[in-house]
């Protein structure tokens, strides 16, 4: 039975009944349920002990989805991730067992502690949902998200994610300590008693939902300043930005623009509207561009980050401005309106 007092709308439930056992990270809960959204993957960054593994159990089991954990180790082979084929000696044939991809909810823990062969095993299932394994091919189950973590303060015995691989996520998230009020409650929660988890929505609602945030509506002045924002990041002297030009020896691919857009339509809906704002765009940006910029030597030794120049490129590309009276007359034929996400 639901709980009278808590929220109406589905993705209000799901991180209501989420935050029972997670303490603070709002913003990577929220990120969560964005990329939920949007069919994207997420890559979240942050030293052991931030509740990343469980966050992700903890809205798998709200969901009612399947959940699978793969450490990554150095001595992971392809086939520990997406499976492989097997002889039956008595009957003469191969049969297929499948690997742990195959789950509505994927954790790929420290993932930057494989090679990069082990690492590249990961890159059809996140683009294309399926996995080849010989001549078959194996779609996975739908919805499908893929959580990888990593942690930014070992280097000893770890592969860098090439970009290939770094720009299949559609964001990348930097998770922080938690405020000594957070972890407080955190040390009072953990020691006592946790709250079982509740299944909320259905995996069936949530492909529902995915499809209402494809509604949503998005003014062409957004599509716009998106592709300035990305296409400041590979050429910023012609953005006006001649003190970053020296650190970036490489910007953000059209994959870029394209995840602004589509992570902006699902963070609108987790908010109730049925179109997108500028500021929605505006806030995403660090979160889905800064693992697609390439650094230069001049960046790492003046120790500017990919953030450190997304504020610059921010600061440079204005916002567009527009007109409520435009998204009402292109709404009606581009999505149909709502009162919120239901």
């Amino acid at each position: 039975m639901d709980d009278p007092s808590g929220p109406d709308q589905p993705m209000e439930r799901v991180l209501y009944e989420v935050k029972k056992v997670i303490v603070g990270q709002d913003l990577l809960l929220e990120r969560l349920i964005v990329a939920l959204l949007a069919r994207g993957h997420i890559l979240v960054e942050g030293v052991p002990g931030l509740a990343k593994t469980m966050a992700i159990k903890t809205l798998a089991g709200a969901i009612g989805g399947e959940f699978q954990r793969i450490q990554f180790t150095p001595d992971l082979v392809p086939a520990d991730l997406v499976g492989t084929r097997i002889y039956n000696q008595r009957s003469g044939e191969f049969t297929t067992s499948l690997g742990p991809v195959f789950t509505n909810l994927l954790l790929a823990d420290e993932i930057n502690r494989a090679p990069a062969k082990v690492q590249s095993a990961l890159l059809e299932v996140m683009q294309e949902r399926q996995v080849t394994i010989g001549r078959e091919t194996h779609p996975v189950p739908d919805p499908f998200l893929v959580m990888a973590t990593q942690n930014p303060i070992e280097t000893e015995g770890t592969y860098p994610l090439p970009e290939a691989q770094v720009d299949r996520f559609m964001l990348k998230v930097l998770v922080g300590y938690p405020t000594p009020t957070e972890e407080f409650v955190i040390v009072e929660r953990m020691t006592g008693v946790l709250d079982a988890v509740r299944k909320v929505i259905s995996t069936d609602q949530l492909l529902a939902l995915q499809q209402a945030t494809d509604a949503v509506y998005v003014d062409p002045a957004l599509i716009e300043y998106s592709v300035k924002l990305v296409t400041a990041t590979r050429d910023p002297r012609a953005a006006g930005l001649d003190g970053i030009g020296g650190y970036l020896l490489f910007g953000a691919s059209p994959r870029a623009a394209i995840n602004l857009i589509l992570a902006a339509r699902a963070l609108a809906f987790v908010r109730g509207r049925d179109y997108a704002l500028p500021q929605d765009v505006h806030e995403l940006v660090h979160d889905v561009i800064r693992h697609r910029l390439v650094l230069s030597y001049e960046a790492l030794a003046d120790r500017v980050t990919a953030d450190d120049v997304l504020r610059e490129v921010l600061a440079a590309v204005p916002l567009p401005e527009v007109p409520l009276h435009e998204r009402n007359r292109f709404a009606g034929r581009v999505a149909a309106p709502r009162s919120g996400p239901t």
